[in-house]
């Protein structure tokens, strides 16, 4: 029996949640997964019960599992909270506990939804791009940081940006590992030039490439990059960067695939256990409304069969599900276009679960 907690969270976390643990049951039920799920307070909903974004049950509710599902966090109610509470702060928590330090954030553009990309079709159609971000190192961890005023009375904000070469060798070999499984191309994102901590960065992913004759390696500055997923996205396979770095780009690739409310992610540590959460925020403008696509928690439902679970068949079967769904034309307003009418969460989870059970074709 595997063991996940659901992290629902706040905005909304529960309600896309709700349907990706709807699959998890459908295939528990439909496919004998072996399953145990078990509930936990995490972000703004835990900081009003406990006085804490990720109390201390939560943590250990989480690191007893083989995976977590998480939903969001974070809202306008508790961004006057001192930033040691707020709720984006049990993000870092959660990633350090559970030692995840490779974010991978696929960027698919189902063709389906080549028409919802704000890019031409044939700069789009076809994509498949692997982002890989380290991601508990780098300038969101590193120390000293904080606010200080300076001896003429004005304040001063400051962050450090540090790596260790454990920290650049382990999350390139994630990445060369994954490439090795797709096109065998590795695209390794830095800002060399001017940052000495991304010169290590460079220095020793090439190290690590020299392990992997098989997979084309490139470097490219990170501001060529953001303009190089505009211009070109589909020359890239698999890209892997800084944590900071990764944030921003991963993002940027969101909207090449029409919306981020369409794509996943996973976070592994060294013995593949993860966190699974879809890379959109907490959106309060439509938390309650049951509008919001919850294709990209299901789809980390998927990731989470692949990787922590190690239930690659049924992964394809619910990713196959997701693209039988599209096929019919159904759409939550973030993906519809003007030929679409827009469907509810609740609906868009309904189709989902209705395509598993349908009998293969």
């Amino acid at each position: 029996m595997r063991h996940v907690a659901v992290l629902p969270g706040d905005g909304i976390g529960p309600e896309v949640v709700a349907e990706a643990v709807r699959v998890l049951e459908c295939l528990r039920d439909e496919y004998a997964l072996a399953v145990e799920i078990e509930y936990g307070l995490v972000g703004g909903a835990a900081y009003d019960v406990h006085g804490h974004p990720l109390p201390e049950a939560t943590l250990q509710l989480a690191t007893s599992a083989q995976a977590v599902l998480l939903g969001a966090v974070g809202g306008p109610r508790w961004e006057s909270l001192p930033i040691v509470v707020r709720p984006e702060k049990a993000l870092l928590g959660l990633r350090s506990a559970l030692g995840v330090f490779a974010n991978l954030r696929p960027a698919i553009l189902y063709p389906q939804l080549a028409g919802a990309s704000t890019l031409r079709a044939e700069v789009v159609s076809g994509l498949d791009l692997m982002i890989v971000r380290e991601l508990t190192g780098g300038i969101y961890f590193g120390e000293p940081r904080g606010v200080r005023t300076l001896e003429n009375g004005e304040r001063q904000g400051f962050n450090t940006l540090v790596y260790t070469e454990s920290e650049i060798e382990r999350v390139a070999v994630r990445a060369f590992e994954i490439a090795r499984a797709r096109a065998r191309r590795v695209c390794s994102v830095d800002k060399a030039n001017v940052l000495e901590s991304t010169e290590l960065w460079r220095e020793v992913v090439m190290k690590v490439a020299c392990r992997y004759p098989d997979v084309a390696v490139s470097h490219m500055y990170v501001d060529n990059a953001a303009m190089q997923l505009v211009r070109a996205p589909k020359q890239f396979d698999v890209i892997v960067t800084t944590n900071m770095f990764g944030d921003i780009l991963s993002d940027e690739a969101a909207m090449l695939t029409g919306s981020i409310g369409m794509l996943p992610s996973a976070s592994l540590n060294e013995t593949d256990r993860g966190l699974y959460e879809p890379i959109h925020g907490s959106a309060p403008d439509i938390a309650g409304k049951n509008i919001a696509n919850p294709l990209a928690t299901i789809l980390s439902v998927a990731m989470m069969l692949r990787y922590s679970l190690h239930e690659p068949t049924l992964a394809t079967r619910v990713e196959a599900a997701v693209s039988t769904v599209l096929d019919t034309g159904l759409r939550t307003a973030d993906i519809a276009e003007t030929s679409h009418a827009c469907c509810s969460t609740r609906a868009m989870g309904d189709a989902v679960i209705a395509a598993l059970r349908a009998p293969l074709s």
